[in-house]
C-alpha cells in the first residue's frame, strides 16, 4: 500500500472511530430519554407501528402489511402508526382509518414504539429503541441479499462509513431485538442466520419463512394501476420502458468532500441510440441522487431515486439493467428481461462486497462495456431464447414463495397465532 492510500485510510479509521465513540454517547443519552416512555405507557395489543428506511419512505414490506391489515374486516379494530421524517409529505395516510402520521425521532414517535404490540421495518431502528417483552419487532428486511451482509462481510478495507467490527455490532444489536424476521426462501434465511449472529444469540427460530409482503402487489396489480402510475410519472404510452437501477456503493466516499457517483454510462449516446423507442426511469441511492443532474434529458430520462415504491418501477418497467443491487431478485416474479451492466466487476468484487451467489446464476448477460450493454439493448428480443431456462431455475431457488398473500401469511403467524 503506498504513502498516499495508506495515511487516507489511517484518516478514514480515525474518522471511524471518532464517530463510534460520538453514536455510543448519543445514544446512551438517547435511551434514557426513552425509557420515559417505556415506563410511562402500557402496551395496547391492537396498536401498530410502521417505518421505513429511517422514516424516508412509505413502502416495502410494513407498506403492504399494513394494507392487508386496513382492508381485512379481520383486523378492523386496530389502530395503525406512520412515521416519517417529512409527515406532512404523507399526510394522506391519515385519510384511512384508524391512521396517524408521526414525525420520525419525535415524542409521539418515541410513545408509539413504547405503546405499539407490533413494529414493523425493513431497516434497522433506532438504537435507543427497547421492546417489551410483551412487544414484537417484526424485521422485514429490504430484499434478498447479492452482496455479503453483516458477520459475512470479510475484511476488504475500503468501505467509508462502517469498520467491519461496527457493522457487525449493529447488525447483532438490532438482531437482539426481534421477535420475528421476514424472509421469502431457504436460501434467505441461511443468510440471515449468519450475517445477523442469529445462532449465537439464539434468535435463529425467529425466522418466518412466507415470502416477503414486498412483493404482493407485483402479483395482485391490473391496468388500471399501471395506467394510473403512467399518469402520475408523465411516461407516454407510447414508450417503453427501461429501469435503471444500479447498486449503492458504500466505497466512493472521500473525507471532507462526500460522496461521488460514478455514472458509467454516456447518456446523450444513450438516447440518440435508443430515445426514439424508449424512455429511462433512473433510480439511484438517496445519498448520491442529489449530486446527479440529469435536467439536460428531460423528457428521456427520469429520476426516480426519490419516488418511495420501487415496486411501482418494476411494474412499469419492459426490462430493468442493474448491477450488484438486489432489485433483480423481486423483479425476477415479473419473467421480464434483466440485463447486469457490472462495469467495474472485479474492483468491486476485491475490493468492496464479495458476493453470496456464483454470478453465472444470474438470468441474463452481465456486461462490462457500454458496448456490450447497448448490443443487449438492441437485441433484447432474443432473450428468452438464451435465458428462460436459466430464469425458471433463478425463480424456483429464489422466489418460489412469492405470490399475493405473504402479508396474509405475516400476519397470521405473528398476530393469529399470537
Amino acid at each position: 500500500m503506498n504513502k498516499v492510500r495508506q495515511y487516507t485510510v489511517d484518516v478514514i479509521r480515525k474518522s471511524v472511530l471518532l464517530r463510534e465513540l460520538a453514536t455510543s454517547t448519543r445514544t446512551k443519552l438517547l435511551k434514557a430519554n426513552y425509557m420515559k416512555f417505556y415506563r410511562k405507557y402500557k402496551v395496547d395489543d391492537k396498536l401498530c407501528v410502521f417505518e421505513a428506511f429511517n422514516g424516508r419512505k412509505y413502502c416495502d414490506s410494513p407498506k403492504y402489511i399494513y394494507l392487508e391489515m386496513l382492508n381485512n374486516k379481520e383486523y378492523k379494530d386496530f389502530k395503525f402508526i406512520w412515521a416519517f421524517k417529512d409527515p406532512e409529505k404523507f399526510k394522506f395516510l391519515e385519510n384511512n382509518k384508524n391512521t396517524k402520521v408521526v414525525k420520525y425521532d419525535s415524542d409521539e414517535y418515541k410513545k408509539a414504539y413504547a405503546s405499539a404490540k407490533y413494529w414493523f421495518t425493513p431497516s434497522r431502528l433506532p438504537d435507543y429503541i427497547v421492546p417489551k417483552q410483551n412487544q414484537n419487532y417484526v424485521q422485514c428486511w429490504h430484499g434478498t441479499p447479492l452482496k455479503r451482509l453483516g458477520f459475512d462481510i470479510e475484511v476488504k478495507g475500503k468501505n467509508a462509513i462502517h469498520t467491519v467490527k461496527e457493522w457487525t455490532r449493529l447488525y447483532e444489536y438490532d438482531a437482539k431485538r426481534y421477535k420475528y424476521m421476514v424472509s421469502p426462501s431457504r436460501f434467505v434465511t441461511e443468510k440471515y442466520i449468519s450475517a445477523f449472529n442469529l445462532k449465537k444469540i439464539g434468535k435463529d427460530n425467529c425466522i418466518l419463512e412466507t415470502g416477503y409482503p414486498r412483493n404482493d402487489i407485483l402479483f395482485s396489480y391490473d391496468q388500471k394501476y399501471v395506467k394510473k402510475l403512467k399518469e402520475e410519472l408523465n411516461i407516454p404510452e407510447d414508450k417503453k420502458i427501461i429501469l435503471y437501477a444500479p447498486t449503492w456503493r458504500d466505497d466512493q466516499y472521500k473525507v471532507g468532500t462526500g460522496y461521488s457517483y460514478n455514472l458509467a454510462l454516456d447518456f446523450d449516446r444513450f438516447k440518440k441510440l435508443f430515445g426514439k423507442e424508449y424512455i429511462v426511469l433512473f433510480r439511484t441511492h438517496y445519498l448520491v441522487a442529489e449530486i446527479i443532474d440529469l435536467s439536460k434529458y428531460e423528457g428521456f430520462i427520469y429520476n426516480v431515486s426519490d419516488y418511495s415504491d420501487i415496486n411501482d418501477l418494476y411494474i412499469l418497467a419492459d426490462m430493468i439493467i442493474t448491477d450488484y443491487s438486489s432489485v433483480f431478485f423481486d423483479y425476477a416474479n415479473l419473467k421480464r428481461p434483466m440485463l447486469f451492466y457490472m462495469y467495474d466487476l472485479e474492483d468491486y468484487k476485491n475490493n468492496a462486497r464479495d458476493f453470496y451467489i456464483d454470478l453465472d446464476e444470474l438470468p441474463g448477460p452481465i456486461v462490462e462495456s457500454e458496448e456490450d450493454l447497448y448490443k443487449e439493448i438492441k437485441n433484447i428480443n432474443n432473450y428468452w431464447k438464451k435465458y428462460k431456462t436459466k430464469y425458471e431455475l433463478f425463480n424456483k431457488r429464489f422466489n418460489y414463495l412469492d405470490d399475493k398473500d405473504s402479508s396474509k401469511r405475516v400476519l397470521k403467524e405473528i398476530i393469529k397465532n399470537d
